[in-house]
């Protein structure tokens, strides 16, 4: 049987991505060009800065993942980019460039959901991962509980209901000066800081429920901070971010295990860029062992945003024939399993 050839393109936000992939799982070239000391100054990502940004960087990334992959256009078998989710203008600019080579090379255009990306990442790094299996996707845009009943079908069991963990971090983080992206900033200050320190809530919703809310904890950790600037008391940082953290935390790892064992699943998956957390992942192999559970997550490499995660769901997409024609258009609120 032939290799299938994917060259992948991502732009959903302030990352210009692209990679070439082997047969979905192996990657030839994965090259990533970031846009975080633009934004650092304005706090977070600035849609039209980030949208002029890739029209500038989309091409020399682009054949960047051509030469590392020591390959040409020539050899391309399909294409895989994110339509969606994401900011519209940002995906726009990596959707045209994937159109217009699809049309010129006049090969097959699969439109990625960016989510389904990130669960798809944990494919290349775990080559024996098969579905079904419990996925949780937690990032700065997205926190879902989902069962993952086999490649590119999925059903969300629960989400959030306000903020993104992720979110709740970065929005922490501005309040402590930490800067952006608040999340390994956190993650690096929590090791040096007492997680006990601060009774923060843990909200479950109620016991039926697997979804998330983080509004209520983000709002007791600034009235935590508030409370203390009014009447002029110390404010030590590293413990207001390890007990945020661990807050956070407990209610992804026991709401995940619960997920599990009401479905009866024996393995769990991790995605999205707050899968980098190392105390997330302590927390999971702790839980893991205890009830029985394996736990995969995907290298830091692919925990964020990147093409190769994208080139892996257009591949199994592919395979179950689900090609995109080049009427595709960009969908920033795309939902999970949506076409």
């Amino acid at each position: 049987m032939k290799d299938i050839i994917t060259l992948a393109i991502e732009s959903s936000c302030d990352e210009t991505c692209a990679a070439v992939l082997k047969n979905g799982r192996y990657i030839l070239s994965n090259v990533v060009s970031t846009q975080i000391d633009l934004h650092k100054k304005f706090g977070g990502v600035v849609p039209e800065v980030a949208s002029r940004k890739h029209i500038e960087n989309i091409q020399p990334v682009i054949q960047k993942a051509l030469d590392d992959a020591n390959l040409t256009f020539n050899d391309i078998d399909i294409i895989g980019v994110t339509y969606g989710p994401g900011l519209v203008g940002a995906l726009l600019v990596g959707l045209s460039s994937a159109k217009a080579l699809a049309f010129s090379l006049s090969v097959p255009l699969i439109g990625v959901n960016h989510v389904e990306g990130h669960i798809a990442a944990n494919f290349i790094d775990h080559k024996d991962l098969n579905p079904p299996f419990i996925c949780l996707i937690v990032s700065g845009g997205h926190t879902h509980l989902v069962e993952v009943k086999d490649y590119g079908e999925y059903e969300v069991l629960g989400k959030t209901r306000d903020d993104a963990a992720g979110e709740a971090f970065d929005k922490i983080a501005r309040a402590l000066d930490l800067g952006y992206p608040g999340g390994p900033k956190i993650d690096k200050l929590s090791k040096i800081g007492n997680k006990n320190a601060i009774e923060f809530p843990r909200v479950y919703i109620d016991d039926e429920s697997f979804d998330f809310s983080f509004s209520g904890l983000k709002s007791a950790a600034l009235n935590y901070l508030n409370s203390k600037k009014m009447k002029n008391e110390d404010i030590v940082v590293e413990d207001i971010a390890a007990s945020f953290q661990e807050a956070v935390l407990e209610v992804l790892v026991n709401k995940s295990i619960k997920a599990a064992i009401t479905k009866g699943y024996d393995k769990i998956v991790l995605a999205g860029g707050v899968a980098a957390n190392s105390r997330l992942r302590e927390m999971f192999d702790e839980k893991g062992k205890e009830h029985k559970i394996d736990i995969k997550y995907p290298s830091l490499a692919l925990c964020t945003d990147n093409a190769a995660m994208i080139g892996c769901a257009a591949y199994y997409d592919y395979l179950k024939g689900k090609v995109s024609d080049l009427n595709l258009n960009a969908v920033p609120n795309l939902k999970l399993g949506q076409r």
